[in-house]
């Protein structure tokens, strides 16, 4: 997979993908993510890519020239399956989008700044917006990272036990159950007994019955 994202602030990318499960993917060869600077495409000569919105208004808007060059190059040289916009108002990311996204072969994310980007972009060549949550963050940087993770760590070969991703809360819309591991007491505080039986049957029952409790008590929304 090949993740291009477009930023203003190319360095706040460096710390987050060169440590941990995104870098090894890197190294493997089954992910790779690459930065674009917006204002190496800009044609304006201070290299500024925002202006004041028509209709007055407080706050700047990214302009469309060098966002629309930058998406035109990158489509000159490789066919995406999504272009994204990292955006407060998009739809909300689940464990499902990345499920999907994590078997494309080509993405894109836009960052957005300021009051956010000239919307004849999402009109004319985003395919997709999405949001990490309803909430306002400074920049579609942490949103890039965040969606980046979660599509790289499904990719097959990435995380060395596979069955691990598909246990995560949310695969099955439901949380996932508590978990433990040694000492078996501690304090006082005592593992359930059931998961020191060595039955699997009873352990999978168990872990089930907590999932779907938890889910109730903190996300019944997901049963929906």
């Amino acid at each position: 997979m090949r993740i291009d994202i477009i930023t203003i602030f190319p360095e706040l990318f460096e710390s987050v993908f060169n440590y941990s499960i995104i870098k090894r993917a890197q190294e493997k060869k089954l992910a790779k993510i690459k930065i674009h600077n917006l204002r190496d495409y800009t044609l304006n000569k201070q290299k500024s890519v925002d202006d004041y919105q028509f209709g007055g208004g407080s706050g700047m808007v990214m302009n469309i020239q060098p966002i629309h060059d930058c998406i035109k190059k990158l489509q000159n040289e490789r066919k995406y399956d999504e272009i994204i916009y990292l955006t407060p108002d998009g739809e909300p990311l689940r464990q499902v989008h990345c499920n999907r996204l994590s078997l494309n072969n080509n993405l894109i994310f836009l960052c957005g700044h300021y009051k956010g980007i000239d919307h004849r972009i999402r009109e004319h060549l985003i395919t997709k917006e999405i949001s990490i949550g309803d909430y306002v963050i400074t920049g579609g940087e942490m949103a890039a990272c965040i969606l980046s993770d979660s599509i790289i760590r499904l990719i097959p070969g990435v995380i060395s036990d596979e069955t691990s991703a598909l246990s995560d809360s949310f695969q099955d819309n439901l949380l996932a159950p508590p978990i433990y591991t040694r000492p078996a007491e501690y304090n006082g505080w005592a593992v359930p007994s059931v998961l020191l039986s060595g039955n699997p049957a009873k352990i999978s029952a168990w872990r089930e019955d907590q999932s779907i409790s938890r889910t109730k008590n903190i996300r019944p929304d997901l049963l929906k």
